[in-house]
């Protein structure tokens, strides 16, 4: 009796998982995204994430590999680091990358880069954020495999599970291989080996109220999991909180805890105190470079890194 109730239930669940499948393939294919709610799946979108993904399939070896949020493919820039004599460069960054993300990533390209050095970009609002949005974009721009499917467990949001297995059908019916990205959109330029310039544009500073960075135990864990794991392996890394404007910076009350926070985590170097920039001329809105700031950022840190002999 129970064996049959039990027969039952698995084909009722299996038919009803095809049956939900289906569905929501004819709505990603035919039903505009506006309507699609719970279904965010976005190639090609802002950050250039499908061009880098797919240029890091290409890319057989980096000696300095960049991961973090889009304080890192907007910040690391590999023609400055090129000029330096460090051509083997690749800047894995992507839009709001959290740490649940890079495990992803490092997971996935790591071994095959094989990198000398990790610049590991830290900044602070990828320590409280959820990482949803993160993850949406790698799961519609990069392969969806195990790591991503494990992804649906640490959200646990209906998104991601929607997206993940739309992303699914996508990969193996392969028509995401037609999809062409410009390198030129929207006041951006992708470089090759990661980095996205912005068109030449300065920022009217804004003043700000007083503001605490917040940290989430998730991604706290994350963090400290991919640091044992570089640890372990014996794998160089220097964390890196990338400049911000400074009315923005100086408008977090607890600057000096996330600093500490690092330190004892690993070689840290906080930007924000290295570096003389000016929030009008440097940047182009509150916390993203630009060009003109990225030059001075990226020659700083290549000094600081050659006297620490890291690099």
């Amino acid at each position: 009796m129970m064996g049959r109730f039990i027969l039952k239930l698995t084909a009722f669940l299996f038919f009803s998982f095809i049956i939900y499948t289906l569905t929501l393939i004819l709505f990603g294919e035919y039903l505009p995204s506006e309507w699609n709610n719970n279904l965010n799946y976005k190639t090609a979108s802002g950050g250039h994430a499908l061009t880098r993904f797919r240029e890091v399939k290409t890319v057989k070896s980096a000696d300095v590999l960049i991961v973090g949020s889009s304080h890192a493919y907007r910040g690391f820039d590999p023609r400055i680091f090129s000029e330096y004599g460090y051509n083997s460069f690749f800047n894995l960054g992507s839009s709001s990358q959290t740490h649940l993300q890079t495990e992803v990533l490092l997971e996935r390209y790591l071994k095959k880069l094989n990198p000398k050095l990790i610049i590991y970009e830290v900044y602070p609002g990828t320590f409280k954020a959820d990482g949803i949005e993160s993850s949406l974009d790698i799961i519609a721009n990069d392969k969806n495999d195990f790591e991503s499917f494990k992804l649906i467990f640490k959200h646990k949001h209906i998104k991601i599970v929607n997206s993940f297995i739309y992303g699914l059908y996508r990969d193996i019916s392969g028509l995401n291989k037609g999809i062409k990205e410009s390198k030129r959109k929207k006041g951006d330029e992708y470089i090759d080996g990661g980095y996205v310039q912005k068109k030449n544009k300065t920022f009217r500073n804004v003043s700000n109220s007083k503001k605490w960075w917040k940290v989430r135990d998730q991604q706290l864990d994350a963090f400290d999991g991919i640091i044992k794991s570089l640890k372990d392996m014996n794998i160089k890394f220097v964390l890196v909180q990338a400049p911000i404007t400074s009315s923005f910076y100086q408008a977090h009350q607890n600057n000096d805890y996330f600093d500490s926070l690092m330190d004892s985590r690993g070689t840290y170097f906080n930007f924000n105190k290295l570096v003389e920039l000016n929030d009008s001329i440097h940047f182009y809105d509150r916390h993203h470079l630009n060009q003109a700031g990225v030059n001075i950022f990226n020659k700083k840190l290549i000094q600081i890194l050659k006297e620490k002999d890291m690099i």
